[in-house]
């Protein structure tokens, strides 16, 4: 996924899990603000979740006054704590390519094609490749491997039962619990996710597929209230720039990370 700017008015909490050689520094975000943990709930390992972050035995000091840093904003800002109504964090961007055990997927925005390999059986080969609008998508099944039983990704389809196993039914893929496979389907399905209509938002908000931004943000909406929090109290900016001096003075911040937070403070002045 690479690097993730992770707004405020997303994160519902932060903790910092010491260890004997270091520690991990652990962001817990609204449910409903990013696609990418809607699609994958709790389904990633911890070395897989891009909100989890190791931490150096020598700089344990700076995790935990960051991690008081964060609490302290979302304090000051008075940010929600119930479920965000729409996504405040883009899902990954498309087209994108996810191999499984008996074939593969690609998204390209608008469009999810199934292709099948040898493994596939023989009636659900027969059926042929399959594409599937997004716009007729009601929503992505994720069953991960467990053990020795197969997974499997299924498409639900408006006005399509099905009551096939996965392994006969075009509609789904079978997963065989490979870690590269797991890793290409997490981002799969947050991309999907991503552009359809958000599972908390308004029953009369409107939406259509086609609308969805090429970044993955899905439709934009304009944020009111208390999400367009403004610099804050320069008072308190202020008086947080004396404590990264101190912090940087004691030899807690290093001269680089001193200068990163300060330009980062200073921009919201």
């Amino acid at each position: 996924m690479g690097e993730r700017s992770v707004p405020l008015m997303a994160v519902a909490g932060i903790t910092y899990e010491p260890g004997r050689k270091g520690g991990r520094l652990r962001l817990r975000l609204r449910e409903g603000a990013d696609p990418f943990e809607q699609a994958t709930r709790g389904r990633i390992s911890d070395a897989g979740d891009p909100y989890q972050l190791a931490v150096d035995q020598d700089r344990t000091g700076v995790a935990e006054y960051f991690a008081d840093e964060v609490r302290n904003a979302l304090l000051i800002e008075q940010v929600p704590d119930g479920p965000c109504d729409h996504y405040l964090l883009p899902g990954p961007a498309v087209p994108l390519t996810a191999t499984a055990g008996d074939g593969s997927a690609v998204f390209d925005g608008s469009t999810v094609h199934l292709a099948w390999n040898w493994a596939t059986e023989s009636g659900k080969r027969s059926a042929g490749a399959q594409q599937i609008a997004l716009k007729d998508l009601e929503g992505v099944d994720w069953s991960p491997s467990a053990g020795l039983e197969n997974g499997h990704i299924r498409f639900r389809v408006r006005g399509v039962t099905t009551r096939q196993q996965p392994k006969h039914d075009p509609l789904c893929l079978v997963l065989w619990g490979m870690e590269k496979e797991t890793r290409t389907c997490a981002m799969l399905i947050a991309a999907i996710t991503a552009r359809l209509p958000h599972p908390f938002a308004p029953n009369d908000a409107p939406w259509h597929a086609d609308a969805a931004q090429t970044d993955g943000s899905g439709p934009a909406r304009a944020l009111t209230g208390p999400e367009t929090a403004d610099g804050g109290d320069p008072d308190a900016l202020l008086r947080r720039l004396r404590e990264l001096g101190d912090l940087r003075k004691d030899g807690v911040l290093t001269e680089e990370e001193f200068t990163a937070a300060k330009q980062a403070l200073l921009r919201r002045l």
